[in-house]
């Protein structure tokens, strides 16, 4: 079922963590937290802006993830806008309004969390009633504080509703092992208060909190740890109703994704159009240029590169539900041809590419708002359960534990196997059968091996970046070898974003990542 928001505006000092400072009133219609929160319901409402925030365009809507996606090696741009060229080329300033504006959401969506926590201590019903409630937030304060220290490292650690806005203008950078150690203890009270399923998979249930203090603990290098929350989501998959879909499109058919049991934690989209840019535009941004889909086609700005597609098996189902390598597209006079990726600059436009473009977004969108199909009606898994095998299979090559890592390897690549119904970007409809690709790894499974399964299982869904950055892989996959070929500006200082300058300006106890 389908989970509609309610937008609140709690203005409780969520603007930004320091560019309160410039606030001199009282905001109207301030929420107190002794007057507003009553019951469990009052609390459920705040939860319900601190999970808004991360469906809006500035977060995962477009600004963070096209980021995401294009500081990776497989998303090439074309665009010459300023800022996505430096995430693009790894030579991203202080000044890059896209880090700016997922910045301020992601603390946004803390200061909703925030609220939500110090609200429930004014609630007085039994513990069993309001800390289930209250568990959401604490997740949704973990999942937004994850994001921030693998892009920025040491960053400021709020976690009350800042009410002193001279204080909060000079907040310092909490240590990362410190900010870590927050995000693994509200992981762990949502673990023990969460519900076991949700009606939703928009609403973070037992096995969210459970699996990402799995994906958090193998960011750290703790393997044996992250290895045990893992197994734990695998051995309560029933109890959780979690599993792997039997049709890979299946994840990313709006249409569909409601009824699937792969999905752990979703943001969940309605073909709406909020105020302030609340909607999904990630389609259009991927999306074929002069493509006859979505009313109006896609913007060519985030495309692969031609060795992204050709280095992996046209025997992979996978390859045919993410790539598209056949489209309807319009020339300059609206003449329309179907034809392959050869000859997709049909439209004219001098960003269209003769390459494959991403179609786990633009294919199966369902319902949208806008044209270009945005405001889509998608449910992007942040976490799902084959990501879960996954993790599994990297903490046992690490732990000594082969025979592990190779059984939950190869259940991923079974799934792969099995085919499914899809169909290409000239919307022709076709099953893939059955086959014999992936075939089962063999023998001594190594990290290697599993951050390749990622880098195909995942593929354009945001997590190749946080791979590259957590394993320090960036003078491999950005050397002349790389699917991107070189990009000569990388260096170690590029697995850190940089804070932006107007925050560094507004308060002088905030200091910058090395090499900006």
């Amino acid at each position: 079922m389908k989970t509609t928001y309610k937008y609140l505006f709690l203005l409780l000092m969520s603007l930004s963590i320091v560019g309160c400072s410039d606030l001199v009133e009282e905001p109207e219609g301030l929420l107190a937290p002794d007057g507003f929160f009553n019951t469990p319901k009052d609390i459920q409402t705040a939860v319900d802006g601190a999970l808004t925030h991360a469906i809006n365009e500035k977060f995962w809507g477009r600004k963070l993830s096209i980021a995401l996606m294009l500081r990776s090696d497989m998303v090439n741009l074309n665009s010459t806008e300023t800022r996505r060229m430096e995430h693009n080329s790894l030579t991203t300033l202080t000044n890059n309004g896209m880090i700016s504006e997922f910045w301020l959401k992601t603390y946004q969506g803390i200061a909703a969390a925030n609220l939500a926590i110090d609200g429930a201590s004014y609630v007085d019903v039994a513990e069993n009633l309001k800390n289930p409630v209250t568990a959401q937030a604490y997740f949704m304060r973990a999942f937004y504080y994850f994001h921030l220290v693998r892009q920025f490292g040491a960053v400021p650690y709020i976690d009350a509703p800042l009410t002193d806005a001279v204080a909060a203008g000079s907040i310092s950078r909490t240590p990362v092992d410190e900010v870590y150690a927050n995000i693994i203890s509200d992981l762990e009270y949502a673990k023990t208060w969460l519900p076991n399923t949700q009606s939703s998979r928009a609403i973070p249930a037992k096995s969210a909190a459970s699996s990402y203090l799995a994906l958090v603990h193998l960011t750290m290098g703790e393997y044996q740890k992250a290895f045990d929350e893992a197994k734990d989501v695998i051995n309560k998959k029933v109890t959780y109703n979690v599993g792997l879909d039997a049709n890979f499109q299946n994840l990313f058919n709006a249409e569909v994704i409601d009824s699937s049991i792969e999905p752990i934690f979703a943001l969940d989209y309605n073909n709406f159009e909020a105020p302030n840019n609340g909607y999904d535009q990630i389609a259009p941004m991927v999306g074929i240029r002069g493509d006859q889909r979505g009313s109006g086609g896609g913007w060519s700005v985030g495309s692969p590169t031609l060795a992204v597609y050709t280095s992996w098996d046209a025997g992979d189902y996978r390859r045919a539900v993410s790539l598209d390598d056949r489209a309807n597209i319009a020339d300059a006079s609206k003449v329309v041809h179907t034809v392959d990726y050869t000859q997709f600059d049909v439209s004219g436009h001098k960003f269209a590419q003769n390459t494959p473009y991403i179609a786990k977004y633009m294919r199966y969108p369902g319902a949208f708002a806008r044209g270009s199909a945005r405001a889509t009606s998608h449910n992007y898994s942040m976490m799902r359960y084959a990501e879960v095998l996954l993790i599994a299979s990297e903490a046992a090559v690490e732990i000594g534990d082969n025979g592990s890592a190779l059984m939950y390897l190869n259940e991923v690549r079974a799934r792969a196997r099995m085919g499914g119904a899809t169909k290409t970007g000239a919307d022709e409809e076709y099953t893939f059968a059955a086959s014999t690709i992936p075939a089962d790894h063999t023998g001594t499974v190594t990290v290697n091996d599993v951050l390749e399964e990622r880098r195909l299982e995942l593929a354009f869904e945001c997590k190749r970046w946080y791979d590259i950055a957590r394993r320090k892989i960036g003078a491999t996959v950005f050397s002349a070898s790389g699917f991107e070929g070189a990009k000569s500006d990388f260096s170690a200082d590029d697995y850190l974003m940089p804070l932006p300058a107007d925050e560094i300006e507004r308060n002088p106890n905030l200091t910058q990542n090395p090499g900006y």
